[in-house]
């Protein structure tokens, strides 16, 4: 009896422990506030991923002598799979700890069981630690670096190459991710540390991976941490052997079998201009209503839901659109006790097939509005600039505001402020955004050190430059945009320009909105290359050009225009240019087979003028050597820019004439966009003529009748022929039946 009751009290706990799969979880921490009595108050969020029902959550522990008091409040679903399959669901648990003045607060929690997985993983472990010094340059305790992600990541094997995950730290220290050391790493991935992006190093295997990271961060200067006991500490800015604090990230990603197309917004949701940039700083204020409005679109699926991690009563309202469109405003509103708060949120676009990438912001809940303001920025080549309408901003005041780096000024007039920077000044700084990069800066209000008073309201202006790495104008012909930026440490910030021109004056460039630009074969296309340096003496050097009948470079299927700076195509003409610009022309052609589109894919390089060893000053190598030694000549890497495409439209056939013996095209019936028309390679065919000038009825009469005698005799012939061959094969097949018939005789 009591073994049967072992047994049932063992499978009771078996089917609540497959119930409740665990999926991942983050944790989030509050500004720690240190207490008159000398203990800290530490508050964190632990958000929960899991299946069906998420109600039931694990608890927190704190180290053994740490915590005087560990008050939990109770656990609240903040998000679940809408579609009633019950697929995936979040929730989140505030915990308030008292800690004693020892050095550090160290949180933990394990359980098991990890939803089953390729790795074979089954225990999971929660952990996080937070040192308890005050900083000498913030004299504040330090922030966490903060992050989270969705609970269920799903993206097709053949489309999988990065994931870049939150890792944001509001103090502006360093984040560096690494994977959990105890954890097993799945196969085939790689993690970029610094920019903590998950990225493929191969095919990836279908099924699910559970991934453990540890996130640290790590202070940009010399500080000096002071505890309550009166010890202090010592932190070199180069040394990533003592982090201020560790958090652990844990999530699972679904590795599903291939789909057909990976082209953003055909099956895999793409998202739209109005929705937020992945690590945007957004900012909410106490009691009052935040709102963020996200829209996505796929053609060929359907957009069920869109699955987001978020603060807890925090709302979401769905709804479809047109064109395969679908868009959610999520509604938050930031309580008394949400002051100071780090935010993250995340969220994807759901189909029953996949999802979109996932985007990641942070939002910063502040207790008055801050002020905004009506800003417009200008992205240049190598450069920005922002201008502030001072009537949108009442009570302003230009003395009172600064930049990242407060050495850069701005200036104002009675209307606006204004300020301008170039991508490596004024603290900007260099940010990797998935396929794109961002260079952000910001304006900030301050206050005198020796300030008793203020009336001026804060203010907070985040300006940046968004722009893509890759262009895929066949995905995005409304937003094209033929800029490249790249940085280089001796080039600082560089630019490029691809366009397509109307004529050969290469004065007026083809609009966005006319791609794709529709030519006709041998139209002479004209296309210029211009580059934007920082640098005043730099030279442009186009060492090759290919065409491929897509937007894809590595198409085996390319042609060479331009090769180790040598011509390629006959029809290539280079026009007249300056140190950085290349103009060009190539008659218009088109890849045998069904492709009706060419992209034009360019190498290009910058040299400093007057370098003899430079690859600008080699020009055309017919035998490149295998390798060269960059470092004797100043000049960049080589980056590939990309123009198209170029869309083929029919041509009218032109009527024919007959004109000394041969068929001959009239001038007046070439369109006027072909500037020329080279000699057919192909023999031509005399026709026979009268000798008075026009067609002799009598040969056309005897022509057509031997041509109608000719048509017959063949399909008599024909006929007799099929007579013949059915009759032998008829034949041939009694014969055997009568073999077989006197062989079967026999055996009887």
């Amino acid at each position: 009896m009591e073994e049967g009751l072992v047994l049932l009290l063992i499978f009771a706990l078996v089917g609540i422990t497959s119930a409740v799969t665990f999926y991942g979880d983050s944790i989030s921490f509050m500004p720690p506030q240190k207490r008159s009595d000398g203990t800290f108050e530490v508050k964190f969020y632990h958000r929960q991923n899991g299946r069906e029902s998420c109600k039931d959550q694990s608890s927190l522990t704190c180290a053994s002598g740490v915590c005087t008091n560990f008050d939990q409040s109770s656990v609240l679903q903040t998000d679940q799979d809408n579609t009633g399959q019950g697929r995936w669901c979040q929730s989140e648990r505030l915990t308030t700890a008292t800690v004693s003045t020892n050095n550090y607060l160290s949180l933990s929690d394990f359980g098991c069981c990890w939803l089953s997985n390729i790795e074979g993983t089954t225990n999971w472990t929660t952990y996080a630690k937070l040192d308890l010094g005050i900083r000498s340059d913030t004299r504040t305790l330090n922030n966490c670096p903060v992050t989270t992600t969705v609970s269920s990541l799903r993206v097709p094997q053949n489309c999988f190459s990065w994931m870049h995950l939150l890792a944001y730290d509001p103090d502006g220290d360093e984040v560096g991710c690494r994977f959990s050391p105890n954890a097993t790493v799945p196969s085939g991935f790689t993690l970029d540390e610094a920019s903590c992006t998950l990225r493929s190093s191969g095919q990836v295997s279908t099924g699910v991976h559970v991934f453990e990271l540890i996130l640290e961060d790590f202070p940009n200067q010399n500080i000096t941490l002071t505890y309550a006991d009166g010890t202090s500490v010592f932190l070199e800015a180069s040394d990533f052997n003592t982090p201020l604090c560790i958090v652990k990230l844990q999530f699972a990603v679904e590795i599903l079998p291939p789909i057909p197309s990976c082209e953003a917004g055909h099956v895999q949701p793409m998202f739209l201009s109005v929705t937020p940039s992945n690590g945007g700083v957004l900012h909410a204020t106490v009691n009052q209503t935040f709102q963020i409005y996200i829209q996505a679109q796929a053609h060929h699926s359907i957009i069920q839901d869109f699955q987001v991690s978020g603060p807890e009563n925090m709302t979401k309202v769905f709804t479809y659109g047109t064109s395969g469109t679908a868009d959610v405003t999520l509604s938050w509103t930031p309580q008394q006790s949400d002051l100071f708060r780090v935010v993250p949120l995340c969220f994807t676009a759901e189909t029953n097939e996949t999802q979109s990438e996932m985007r990641c912001v942070v939002v910063i809940v502040n207790q008055a509005s801050i002020s905004q303001g009506k800003v417009t920025v200008e992205c240049l080549a190598n450069k920005m600039s922002v201008v502030i309408d001072k009537a949108s901003v009442p009570g302003i005041d230009v003395n009172f505001l600064k930049l990242r780096d407060p050495s850069c000024s701005l200036t104002s007039n009675d209307t606006y402020i204004m300020g301008s920077m170039s991508f490596s000044t004024c603290g900007t700084k260099l940010e990797d955004k998935g396929d794109f990069i961002a260079f952000v800066n910001e304006i900030n209000s301050f206050e005198l050190p020796n300030a008793i008073i203020t009336r001026r309201k804060t203010i907070k202006i985040d300006f940046s430059c968004l722009f893509p790495k890759t262009v895929s104008i066949s995905t995005y012909y409304s937003l094209h945009n033929s800029d490249y930026i790249f940085t280089e440490s001796k080039f600082g910030s560089f630019g490029y320009t691809f366009d397509i021109f109307l004529s050969d004056n290469f004065t007026t460039v083809v609009e966005p909105s006319a791609y794709p630009v529709e030519v006709k074969l041998m139209d002479m296309i004209y296309m210029g290359i211009q580059a934007e340096s920082e640098l005043p003496n730099v030279t442009l050097f186009v060492e090759s050009c290919k065409a491929t009948p897509d937007d894809n470079p590595n198409n085996p299927i390319s042609y060479d225009l331009i090769s180790n700076g040598c011509t390629q195509d006959e029809t290539l003409q280079i026009y007249q240019s300056n140190q950085t610009t290349v103009n060009f022309g190539v008659e218009a052609f088109k890849f045998t087979g069904n492709y009706n589109q060419v992209y034009i894919t360019c190498s290009v390089i910058l040299c400093e003028t007057g370098d003899p060893f430079s690859r600008c000053a080699q020009g055309c190598l017919e035998n490149p050597p295998s390798r060269r030694r960059r470092a004797l000549s100043r000049e960049t890497d080589r980056h590939d820019i990309t123009q198209g495409p170029l869309q083929f439209v029919q041509q009218a056939l032109p009527s024919a004439a007959v004109d000394n013996n041969r068929v001959v095209i009239q001038k007046s019936d070439i369109p006027a966009t072909v500037k020329s028309l080279p000699e057919s390679p192909s023999p031509v065919v005399p026709i026979n003529k009268s000798s008075g000038g026009g067609w002799n009825i009598k040969e056309i009469i005897y022509t057509n009748i031997s041509t109608t005698v000719f048509a017959t005799a063949f399909l008599l012939s024909m006929v007799v022929m099929a007579v013949v061959v059915r009759y032998f094969r008829r034949k041939g097949k009694a014969e055997d039946q009568t073999a077989l018939i006197g062989y079967s005789g026999r055996e009887k």
